[in-house]
C-alpha cells in the first residue's frame, strides 16, 4: 500500500486526481510505520525524543512537528509522499508526548515556549540546513519562536491548523471559547482530550485504535502545560512578515477555528492560504492536496535561494 501511495509526485496542478487519491484513501494501521521509515531517538534539552525519518537524506530536508496529544504517526501518509517528491522528511513526538512521554520539564518548574523551542532548535541543528518546517496546531506556535529565534535554520514554514490568533488562542473556536476565559487549561485539556478519545470526529478505527494507545502513554502534565501556553500566544506576525521566509497556512474547512479567521491570518502574515474539505488533521485526511502544496511552498523557496 504504501509503494502505491507514493509512486507519483504530488502535482499541484492535477487537483482532480489528487482529491481522487485522498477520497480513495483506506484505513491503516497507524501505529505502524511504513515500509522505508526509520526511527531514532533524538537526545533533545529535554531528554530523548522519539522520531522517524522517510525519504534519501541527501535530499532537501524536511520536519514535521506534531501538536499536542499528537505524535510523528500523524505524518505517515504525509511523510512518504514528500519523501516521493523528492525530500528527506523528518518528525519527532513532542517532549510529554507518546514515544517522547519521558522527556519533560524538571519537576516544581513550568513548560513554557523556551522548553519546547529549545528541542526544535537543536534538532535542526542536528542535520541539514535551511530546512522546511512545519508546525501542526499547537507546535506551530513552537515553530513561529524558533524562527524568530534562529531564521536561517528556516527555508520555508508551513502552519497546519494553527489557532490563528495570538493571545487567548481558543477565543475563536466556536464550542469552548466562551469559556475557555473562565476555566482552567485542566478542564480545557480535559475537554480536547475527552472529545479526541470519544471520537467526535469519526476517525478511522485505526486511528482512533493510535489516539487511545497515545494517551496511555503522554503525560497529562504536558497537556495541562500545553493548554496554558495556548491561552498565551506570542503576537509573532510582524516578524513572520518581516522574515521573507516563504509560509503557508493550510487548514481543514471543518475545523474548530473558523476559516474566516484563518484567512485573515495569513494574509495578515503574507502566507499563501490553502483550504481543504477536511477538519483538523489534513495531514491525515488529504494528504495528497496538502503535499502538493508544501512541494509548491518548497519550489518558491528554493527558488528564491538559487
Amino acid at each position: 500500500m504504501w509503494q502505491r501511495r507514493c509512486a507519483r509526485r504530488p502535482d499541484a496542478g492535477d487537483a482532480e486526481s489528487l482529491d481522487a487519491l485522498d477520497a480513495d484513501l483506506a484505513d491503516v494501521d497507524w501505529q505502524t510505520l511504513p515500509a522505508g521509515s526509520r526511527s531514532f531517538r533524538f537526545d533533545a534539552p529535554s531528554g530523548s525524543l522519539a522520531a522517524v525519518a522517510f525519504g534519501n537524506p541527501t535530499h532537501p530536508r524536511v520536519v514535521l512537528v506534531p501538536g499536542a496529544t499528537g505524535s510523528k504517526e500523524d505524518f505517515i501518509l504525509l511523510g512518504p509522499l514528500l519523501a516521493a517528491a523528492g525530500y528527506y522528511v523528518e518528525s519527532y513526538d513532542l517532549a510529554g508526548q507518546y514515544g517522547s512521554a519521558a522527556a519533560a520539564a524538571p519537576a516544581g518548574e513550568s513548560y513554557d515556549y523556551d522548553f519546547f523551542v529549545a528541542d526544535l532548535l537543536a534538532f535542526l541543528h542536528a542535520g541539514t540546513v535551511p530546512a522546511h518546517v512545519l508546525g501542526y496546531s499547537f507546535a506551530g506556535f513552537v515553530v513561529q519562536e524558533a524562527l524568530v529565534a534562529a531564521p536561517e535554520l528556516f527555508a520555508s514554514v508551513a502552519f497546519l491548523g494553527v489557532p490563528p490568533q495570538p493571545g487567548q488562542s481558543f477565543r475563536g473556536v466556536s464550542w469552548i471559547g466562551p469559556l475557555s476565559y473562565l476555566t482552567t487549561p485542566h478542564r480545557i485539556a480535559g475537554l480536547l482530550i475527552w472529545g479526541v478519545s470519544a471520537n467526535l470526529n469519526r476517525a478511522t478505527p485505526g486511528r482512533v485504535e493510535l489516539v487511545r494507545e497515545r494517551f496511555e502513554f503522554t503525560s497529562r502534565r504536558s497537556v495541562d502545560e500545553i493548554v496554558r501556553l495556548m491561552k498565551h500566544a506570542p503576537d509573532r506576525r510582524r516578524e513572520l512578515v518581516d522574515s521573507g521566509i516563504p509560509l503557508l497556512v493550510a487548514v481543514g474547512r471543518h475545523d474548530i477555528w473558523p476559516t474566516r479567521l484563518q484567512r485573515e491570518n495569513a494574509e495578515l502574515i503574507g502566507a499563501v492560504y490553502r483550504e481543504y474539505p477536511t477538519g483538523h488533521s489534513p495531514c491525515e485526511t488529504t494528504p495528497h492536496r496538502l503535499a502538493a502544496d508544501l512541494v509548491a511552498l518548497y519550489a518558491r523557496a528554493e527558488s528564491r535561494s538559487a
